[in-house]
């Protein structure tokens, strides 16, 4: 698939835009500079079928601390890109940081298509700053403004056109996997250490990832997406904290697999939270305790047992003790998200299951609701990711709590489903909206 990047200043319109040719807020928009760090991508879809990977990349020649490391991952980005939207602010004119990027950009050789931003004002185009922005050397400038959605249309035309044809090759959809957890517990150490590379920034201070950021890798024949995540405070601090938060429950809501990061020094109900919010949404998920390498030999059994203890509502999710400075326990990591993927797209046939039921019911016979017996006529698997089950009972309020959980439990250790979360719906037969649905 082609590969589109968004390249500038700070604070010259790059989120904004990216925003605007996804036609939804992906990543966070503010008005302070600086605010993207990492290379966030998602995938476009023109009017003509045409896919493309958009990259939002951090600002360039910001000044400021983490100036280095956002280059290196622009840099990194840049290396298989088919189109670079070099974004400058129309109504200030090239500024000297514009003639560095200019200069980087070359470098590179990748195409460049040069974007003017912000220019609500068409009037803006009549003044000296505009024609100045000529001087960098990519030809005529392209005006929009985002926030209005002027010129983007246009704009989004104009990379597909110049664009390598699509391949014809299907491609297989990738594993999802959201790495969360609270801020610090070394979410994007795991990342790079499972890229083999350093893609995203990692920096000791609490909040350094600020949106989701995707990532792509092959392992063991297997193509994955990794999100990684700003990390989950119990109450964020802060515009850019709160859309943050927001990013990171949106991505894992909607990954194929949840990794739990937890930290083996600190750890408690916030994990809990963490974790129940994938589990409600049917996301399977997969602990990993990093810094597993800094727990003295003789607190390993402690460690473990003080984690079973404070997490026991996560008790059957696959625990995999890692560490991503030394890479122990990765291989292990990525084998538990394949194993709770693929065990969430597992289909038992009706037939199957309805020998089951017999079974389930003779061992647990269904309670009594005022002398009238809970009577589970037949079952099926509906769906899957996650996986859901359909039961055809006379009457859906004689469903106990505990004989649910019954159920869902003996589908979890009799049908292959112990480490995923299921859904179980109950469906009176003949009454009209008679229906209870739990997960």
């Amino acid at each position: 698939m082609a590969r589109v990047a968004i390249v500038g200043r700070p604070n010259v319109g790059k989120s904004s835009l990216f925003n605007r040719l996804l036609g939804r807020r992906e990543a966070i928009v503010d008005d302070r500079a600086g605010v993207t760090r990492d290379v966030k991508a998602a995938e476009v879809e023109a009017d003509d079928d045409q896919r493309f990977t958009l990259l939002d990349t951090g600002g360039l020649w910001s000044g400021d601390e983490w100036e280095r490391a956002i280059a290196a991952r622009v840099a990194d980005a840049l290396r298989d890109v088919d189109l670079v939207l070099f974004c400058v602010d129309g109504r200030e004119g090239p500024l000297p940081g514009d003639f560095e990027i200019a200069s980087f950009l070359r470098a590179q050789r990748a195409p460049v298509l040069l974007v003017a931003t912000k220019l609500d004002d068409p009037r803006h185009e009549e003044r000296p700053e505009y024609f100045e922005l000529y001087a960098l050397g990519f030809g005529e400038p392209f005006p929009t403004a985002a926030e209005h959605a002027r010129g983007t249309f246009e704009l989004l035309a104009a990379v597909v056109e110049r664009l390598p044809d699509d391949e014809d090759e299907a491609e297989v959809d990738p594993i999802r996997v959201a790495v969360v957890g609270r801020p610090n517990v070394g979410k994007s150490s795991i990342v790079n250490a499972l890229l083999g590379e350093e893609r995203v920034i990692v920096a000791a201070v609490p909040g350094t990832t600020r949106d989701a950021i995707d990532v792509r890798f092959e392992y063991g024949g297997r193509s994955f997406v990794l999100v990684d995540t700003a990390g989950l405070r119990r109450k964020a601090e802060g515009d850019i904290e709160y859309y943050a938060s927001l990013r990171s429950e949106e991505a894992t809501r909607r990954a194929d697999v949840a990794v739990l990061v937890v930290d083996p020094a600190t750890f408690g109900d916030h994990e809990m939270r963490v974790g129940n919010l994938a589990l409600e949404h049917g996301v399977p998920l997969v602990m990993a305790v990093n810094k597993w390498d800094l727990v003295e030999d003789d607190a390993l059994e402690r460690t473990r047992e003080e984690l079973r203890t404070a997490l026991v509502h996560l008790a059957a999710v696959p625990r995999i003790e890692t560490s991503a400075l030394t890479a122990f326990g990765l291989h292990a990591l990525l084998a538990a998200v394949v194993r709770v993927y693929d065990a969430a797209r597992e289909r038992v046939s009706t037939g199957v299951l309805n020998r089951w039921i017999d079974v389930w019911t003779q061992r647990q016979p269904p309670p009594n609701f005022r002398g009238r017996p809970l009577r589970v006529y037949y079952g099926s698997q509906v769906s899957v990711a996650p996986p859901t089950f359909i039961f055809s009972v006379n009457d859906e309020r004689f469903v106990t709590r505990s004989y649910e959980q019954y159920l869902r439990n003996r589908i979890r250790e009799d049908l292959g489903f112990a480490e995923v979360p299921v859904r179980t719906i109950f469906k009176a037969r003949g009454r009209r909206e008679g229906k209870r649905v739990r997960t």
